[in-house]
């Protein structure tokens, strides 16, 4: 072959490997991609967009939202937007883990115009964010609830959530453990409220850890004592209260051991948990 023919078709060999490569490159890079999606991990999130379609507002104005916003590790920001009958009557997600080795969600709070509230959970798939899990609504237009924390209350390995609903009135405190989509309760206490109405808030009630075991502090319906309480069996057990000389209006805090720092409506005191009477 001339010289000319063999650097004719070295040239067109080359120019078919370099096309090889383009779609090859491409498709790389998009395979990339989706693992970047699909390895994503929620950092942070707020609400966005006041909303004035529910109109409850529990947690006093602006907090009743239309929209969530989340950040992950690969610095990309994505939203979900509730239907118009809802809205987030919340103050701020809840980054939780309910499992070791499980990707983080948000616990977040969702008010229905014709249900009233239930607890939500969001995951991010795909690169979109859902609601993966979420409990029974209260029933009731303008019924609202206030979670207590996410923990292990029974040492299985596996968080439950504590919520009391309907504080303003009657609180009850509610368990809830995880099957599939449902945020089912498995146990549950009258007796409590854990909000003033009208409050920002949120932080009247806690999981706290003593002597290697976790309880819930709640306070009573009058806010007037702190009951200690105890999943058991799978049942809720008061073990302990403590009196409180105002009512709380503040948040509980961890001071020290088995300290708390309480907000009560005269100001800031300290509760030595293990001074508390045992109830029987």
């Amino acid at each position: 072959m001339p010289a000319g023919g063999v650097a004719a078709a070295a040239g067109k060999r080359a120019a078919a490997r370099r096309s090889l490569r383009r779609p090859l490159a491409f498709a790389l890079l998009a395979l990339s991609a989706a693992a970047a999606a699909d390895g994503e991990t929620m950092t942070g999130a707020h609400y966005a967009a006041p909303a004035e379609r529910y109109g409850h507002f529990a947690l006093g104005r602006p907090h009743e939202y239309a929209r969530l916003v989340v950040s992950t590790d690969a610095g990309q920001r994505h939203s979900l937007a509730l239907p118009d009958d809802e809205v987030f009557e919340d103050l701020a997600p809840r980054l939780v883990t309910l499992a070791t080795g499980e990707p983080p969600e948000l616990l977040t709070i969702v008010s229905q115009r014709d249900s009233g509230s239930r607890l939500a959970l969001i995951g991010l798939r795909d690169g979109r964010l859902a609601i993966s899990a979420q409990s029974p609504p209260i029933g009731t237009p303008m019924r609202w609830l206030n979670p207590v924390g996410v923990a292990d209350l029974d040492g299985d390995g596996q968080a439950e959530i504590a919520a009391v609903s309907t504080p303003h009135r009657s609180g009850t405190l509610r368990i809830y453990r995880r099957h599939g989509q449902q945020l089912v309760e498995i146990a549950a206490l009258a007796g409590v409220s854990n909000h003033v109405y009208g409050s920002p808030e949120l932080g009247l009630s806690a999981p706290v850890t003593i002597d290697g075991r976790t309880l819930l502090v709640v306070p009573g319906s009058t806010r007037r004592q702190l009951r200690i309480i105890a999943l058991q069996d799978g049942r809720l057990v008061e073990t302990a209260h403590c009196p409180l000389s105002a009512p709380l209006t503040g948040a509980i805090t961890l001071a020290s051991g088995a300290q708390l720092s309480v907000g009560l409506l005269s100001g800031r005191a300290l509760i030595a948990l293990h001074d508390c009477p045992a109830s029987k």
